[in-house]
C-alpha cells in the first residue's frame, strides 16, 4: 500500500510561482510512475504532468507546457511540480498520482491507469 501526501498549495498572484510536493510512504516510489491532475470548481478531474519510473520520461498537458515542471528525487520518496507562470486558470485542487504500471503515450493521461491517489491541495491564483 502507498500512501500520498501533496504539499505546497497556497495563494499566489497572477504570475507568481508554486512548487508542489508528493511524499509517499509505506513503499518506495522508486519504481512507480508519478502524475499530476487537478479539478477546479465544477470541472472534471483533468491530466496535468507526469513521469516515469526512472525519470527520463515527462509528459504535460498542452496547457502547462513551458511554464510546469515535474520531477522526482528518488531518495526523498518524493515528486515535485514546479509551477511557474501561473494564471487564475491554474486554480485548482492538485492531486497527485502513483501507478504501479508502466507510463506509454496511451495511458499517461488516463486517470484510470493510476492505483493511489492523495487527498489534494489547493492552489488558488488571482489575477
Amino acid at each position: 500500500q502507498v500512501q500520498l501526501v501533496e504539499t505546497g498549495g497556497g495563494f499566489v498572484q497572477a504570475g507568481g510561482s508554486l512548487r508542489l510536493s508528493c511524499a509517499a510512504s509505506g513503499r518506495t516510489l522508486t519504481s512507480y510512475p508519478m502524475g499530476w491532475f487537478r479539478q477546479a470548481p465544477g470541472k472534471e478531474r483533468e491530466f496535468v504532468a507526469a513521469i516515469s519510473w526512472s525519470g527520463s520520461g515527462t509528459y504535460y498537458v498542452g496547457s502547462v507546457k513551458g511554464r510546469f515542471t515535474i520531477s522526482r528525487d528518488s531518495a526523498k520518496n518524493t515528486v515535485y511540480l514546479q509551477m511557474n507562470s501561473l494564471k487564475p486558470e491554474d486554480t485548482a485542487v492538485y492531486y497527485c498520482a502513483a501507478t504501479m504500471k508502466p507510463l506509454s503515450s496511451t495511458t499517461y493521461s488516463r486517470q484510470e491507469w493510476y492505483d493511489y491517489w492523495g487527498q489534494g491541495t489547493q492552489v488558488t491564483v488571482s489575477s
